[in-house]
């Protein structure tokens, strides 16, 4: 623009009008064509690859162009026509060559910068339609190189308006390190820590991963260079910085995914009052459930055997060995659990009593269901407790709840 300036100024007034306006007519005429061509070129470029597409068995040819890159190479033909007409448009005019000449291939360096991101976004749909590559942070890689390349194409476009050599526009880049550091951190710590993640194994798409510290609970359904998007089960979308996945705390819900089942860690808590010794009768009751026969029956051997070893005065309950109501019924909860078809057997199985609290003592249930569906998984868990809780007065106990006081008048 300077150097038309300083052409125009040599002229007289009518002169210099008289060559803007020509210039201007010969400027909209050579565009026009231009564009003619490039739709041109636009029409047959698409019709043949539309046509391959067609014939081939492959999907790449149909991502090429879904992702617009015979549209974009079409671009190209504007270029090749106004590099061949810059002497007439520049009416032998040197100065007025150059700038064109630097415009035109400025056009030509974004052209192929979009070509190369056409190319890229079919790359990254490819491999994210295969197995192996699904779950793998494509995005961040991509827009690394896209990054690369626009700040190649900057460069060059400051090297081509201004002459100087492209080595000298990389030296001056030294100086402003301190200004790119800042202003490109979020980018730079997003690049190291998409490739920790990806070199770590440490989260994939599709992943279920909870970050209490940003509220996200559900799964991970995009990893760029910049962000993950976590959809959480209530279908919100929360968006957390890609290194916050480094510093911050969360948990991947992966390893519960691949097991052989989902953990069920969920208390009944038994009012204190009501654990006791079982007499004779209590337990006859008790022996008629069958699938709890065979180990009361084992158990009262057991303690026959112990109180005659040790001649045990039986009459009282503390001298020897009793069978407690809250100890048969954590041993009948564990056999039950055993026994029951829908837990996996494989993993932990275990019923197990806690230290006791305010509101009773505790008696975890801790297992695996074999179907990890989250619905399933809750209403295998439901029954299970639905059964406990209901089983806990055929033992005599009573559950913890709070008892609402009556008013006093």
């Amino acid at each position: 623009m300077v150097l038309l300036y300083d052409f125009l100024i040599k002229l007289s007034w009518e002169t210099a009008w008289a060559w803007w306006a020509n210039f201007t007519a010969v400027t909209i005429a050579l565009l026009t064509i231009a564009w003619v061509f490039r739709v041109i070129a636009r029409f047959i470029l698409v019709g043949i690859f539309h046509k391959v597409a067609a014939k081939t068995n492959t999907s790449i040819d149909d991502t090429l162009v879904e992702n617009k890159l015979p549209k974009n190479i079409s671009r190209f033909v504007p270029y090749f026509f106004l590099s061949a007409v810059l002497q007439p448009w520049s009416n032998g005019n040197t100065d007025v060559l150059a700038w064109l000449t630097a415009i035109v291939d400025v056009y030509a360096v974004y052209i192929a910068i979009i070509i190369i991101r056409s190319l890229l976004r079919s790359i990254r749909q490819e491999l994210q339609k295969r197995p192996q590559f699904k779950d793998k942070p494509i995005d961040s890689y991509i827009q690394v190189v896209m990054i690369f390349l626009w700040g190649i194409g900057l460069l060059l476009s400051f090297s081509i308006f201004s002459g100087k050599e492209l080595v000298y526009f990389f030296t001056g880049l030294g100086a402003l390190s301190a200004v790119i550091l800042l202003v490109f951190k979020d980018t730079i710590l997003g690049f190291v820590a998409s490739i920790q993640i990806s070199a770590n194994d440490l989260v994939r798409i599709g992943d279920w991963i909870t970050m209490e510290s940003y509220g996200a609970d559900g799964d991970v359904i995009e990893i760029n260079l910049s962000t993950i998007k976590i959809q959480n089960f209530d279908k919100t979308i929360t968006t957390v910085p890609t290194y916050k996945l480094l510093s911050s705390s969360i948990k991947n819900w992966r390893g519960m995914s691949e097991s052989e089942g989902r953990r069920v860690k969920r208390p009944v808590y038994i009012r204190a009052s009501s654990v006791r010794f079982l007499n004779e009768n209590e337990l006859g009751v008790i022996e008629q459930v069958e699938r709890f026969r065979d180990v009361v029956n084992e158990k009262k051997k057991d303690i026959h055997a112990y109180n005659e070893a040790l001649k045990a005065d039986t009459s009282i309950p503390l001298n020897g060995r009793n069978l407690t109501n809250l100890g048969l019924f954590r041993s009948y909860i564990q056999t039950f659990l055993e026994q029951h078809p829908e837990i996996n057997q494989n993993l932990t199985v275990m019923c197990r009593q806690l230290p006791p609290t305010p509101n009773g003592i505790p008696l975890e249930v801790y297992a695996f269901t074999k179907d990890k569906q989250w619905k399933n998984h809750e209403n295998v868990s439901g029954d299970l407790f639905d059964h406990i809780i209901a089983s806990a007065s055929y033992f005599h106990l009573k559950l913890f709840e709070f008892e609402q006081q009556a008013p006093t008048s």
